[in-house]
């Protein structure tokens, strides 16, 4: 019987590993057992899924039953994909090797038709990402509910329409409007701009470079992605003034902040719109003559427009609109430009998938034309090398738009196998195929979080609480852990956590679950940070694991190599060898290895063989245990529930 092998995730049969620069050569080989020679064997490649042409493969080497055949190619000079899958050819039958089942990459598999292909990303030559953010660790906050900098606690320039909470540990109102059933989104606990500058000392003991800024400019929510006006920050966060402190402040002490931008729609309440008449401006809404009418996609002015998921107070905008794409990206004083002078270090863009790809490569160009080090992150929710939206395939990482994105797909991986949902070695495919369809200035760039505003929080998914969807919205509001779910819920965070700091990325904390706080989707995610009621212990987990993070440069722009991936267990390596990263930084040489045992109830002695890795003694940084390899091989003895962190003995923490 016939035998065909190819792994794409191994240098041996696809050289180099993952995304290639355009031009780049690419080598791909494949085995072949049998005992006979195959009469030819070629690979089928679809260049940028435009056009199709057969690579015919020489045979490499030959060892009895066993051939080896190589075929190489020269990447596209466009940025884009590639596609593949292998033909063998007797002469009375044709076999076929192409990609798995989960369409992951790595090791394939053999049909008698043509099979799913393997991906290759194209990506742009001159593409780089900000080095000084890949050694980053954000923290994501939603400005009402964090803290308020006021004196006594006051809360000022509400609007007209405001429910405001006076008690700071209320659970936030989910309840609808009662004449109109709508949820409003209009409750506040008041917490603002000067709250963060006032916090920025307890961010900086965590160890946090990156602030992360739910949206501020002025807009009638809680949210704030119904844009009132791009340049104004909201009277209840603070003002443009105090924007520019809160940067200025953070900036001394090694912390940047990052705003969210939402661009593919705005507010109805709006400078722009302006439905409720609350500004004295002509807006779009208004009259047919307003310079803000072109923005937007009436069917029957002013009562059909087109909205952001059906929401009549999120009209969406043509973003390819010349005045509208001269207000955001192109004037002298656009808003790409104006927060970036005001002391932006980049945006995080909502609901990217939503935006042009002309609108974001422009975006890009201005952003980086004010600051090239500004870093631009999308929210994409699946893999964005292949992502189509609006029956498009999206260029998001081909190195002409985003930086990285929000990485979802990652997040999935994390809970699933903690929660015992899918294998250890599911797990690692999850993992490497993000890292073979990424460029790695994006993979390393990535935004790797547990957490956000717009899914539950990860500590009450991990301790076992019902699925939302045996919950009503009263059950959801009034939901607490038990005793042992907190257990549970506390043990599992730890082990995500862990994944958080050490995985190639850069971890995104969402405020409050350092400190333990729980909540099922919005609005109870955003409960009010729990000041007072703190997890002391979860925090005190959080600076240490951060710190790991901050201390070795491994953590942060080191090689990632899997070890072990089988039941409960997964384990792997960062490593820095020669004194430079893998984008050419000075950095100091060394490893660090992990594991992770996912099971609640057994524990497992694992042995690995570290011959060749140029380690005879390592440390186990959270224990503080020193341990002497015997013939290279590393002895582990994983209890449950628990991660391992081991340095070189070389290092020091």
């Amino acid at each position: 019987m016939i035998g065909v092998f190819h792994n794409s995730h191994d240098i041996r049969y696809r050289q180099p590993f993952g995304a290639v620069r355009c031009g780049q050569r690419v080598v791909l080989r494949l085995k072949v057992l049998y005992s006979k020679e195959p009469r030819v064997v070629y690979i089928r490649i679809w260049e940028l899924e435009m056009y199709e042409r057969k690579i015919y493969m020489n045979l490499a080497k030959a060892d009895g039953e066993t051939y080896i055949f190589e075929g190489e190619f020269i990447a596209p000079d466009t940025p884009g994909l590639l596609w593949y899958y292998f033909v063998i050819e007797y002469e009375h039958i044709s076999y076929y090797y192409g990609n798995n089942a989960n369409r992951s990459g790595g090791v394939g598999f053999l049909a008698n038709y043509p099979p799913d292909s393997y991906q290759i990303t194209v990506y742009n030559r001159e593409f780089t990402t900000p080095n000084w953010f890949k050694d980053s660790i954000i923290y994501h906050i939603f400005v009402d509910r964090f803290y308020n900098g006021n004196e006594g606690g006051i809360i000022y320039r509400c609007k007209d329409g405001y429910m405001i909470h006076t008690d700071w540990f209320d659970i936030p109102n989910h309840r609808p409007d009662p004449d109109t059933g709508e949820i409003m989104c209009n409750d506040f606990f008041g917490g603002n701009l000067l709250g963060i500058i006032k916090k920025l000392s307890y961010l900086k003991e965590l160890g946090i470079s990156v602030i992360y800024l739910s949206p501020v400019f002025e807009a009638f929510s809680n949210h704030k992605y119904d844009t009132g006006d791009y340049k104004k920050i909201d009277p209840m966060f603070g003002d443009n003034e105090l924007f520019r402190e809160l940067c200025s402040e953070a900036k001394k002490l090694g912390i940047w902040v990052m705003l969210d931008g939402v661009f593919s729609h705005t507010g109805s309440d709006s400078v722009y719109f302006n439905k409720e008449n609350r500004y004295n401006t002509v807006g779009a809404y208004n009259s047919t003559n307003s310079p803000y009418y072109r923005w937007y996609r009436f069917t029957d002015h002013p009562k059909r427009y087109d909205c952001w998921w059906g929401i009549d107070t999120l009209p969406n905008v043509d973003e390819m609109e010349p005045t509208y794409l001269d207000f955001i990206i192109n004037n002298r004083d656009s808003v790409a430009r104006y927060w970036i002078n005001m002391g932006a270090k980049g945006w995080r863009l909502d609901v990217a998938d939503e935006l042009p790809d002309e609108f974001l490569k422009r975006f890009r160009n201005v952003v980086k034309e004010v600051d090239p080090d500004a870093v631009i992150i999308g929210e994409v929710w699946e893999d964005a090398s292949n992502k189509m939206s609006y029956g498009m395939k999206r260029e998001f990482i081909w190195g002409e738009e985003l930086d990285g994105v929000m990485n979802y797909p990652l997040r999935t991986l994390i809970l699933d196998f903690l929660l015992g949902e899918i294998s250890a070695e599911r797990f690692n495919q999850g993992i490497m195929s993000l890292y073979e369809n990424y460029p790695k200035e994006v993979f390393y760039s990535n935004m790797n979080l547990i957490g956000s505003h717009d899914v539950a929080r990860a500590k009450t998914i991990l301790a076992g609480a019902p699925s939302e969807r045996r919950l009503s919205r009263d059950e959801q509001a009034k939901y607490t852990l038990s005793e042992k779910q907190e257990i549970l819920g506390t043990k599992r965070l730890k082990l995500a956590s862990l994944f958080q700091m050490t995985l190639p990325g850069v971890p995104c904390i969402y405020y409050g679950d350092e400190a333990g706080l729980t909540g099922y989707r919005d609005p109870f995610n955003r409960r009010t940070y729990p000041w007072g009621r703190e997890d002391k212990e979860l925090i005190e987990w959080y600076r240490t694991i951060i710190a790991i993070r901050n201390k070795f440069d491994a953590l942060k722009t080191g090689e990632f190599t899997p070890l072990y991936y089988k039941a409960d267990v997964y384990g792997f390596m960062r490593s820095i060898v020669g004194g430079k990263d893998q984008f050419g930084q000075a950095r100091e040489d060394g490893c660090v290895i992990l594991f992770f045992n996912r099971s609640r109830h057994r524990g497992y002695d694992i042995s690995i063989d570290l011959n060749n890795k140029g380690v005879d003694y390592i440390i186990d940084v959270l224990e503080g245990e020193e341990i002497e390899l015997m013939e290279g091989m590393l002895h582990i003895s994983l209890a449950p529930l628990t991660g391992k962190v081991y340095i070189d003995k070389a290092l020091t923490f």
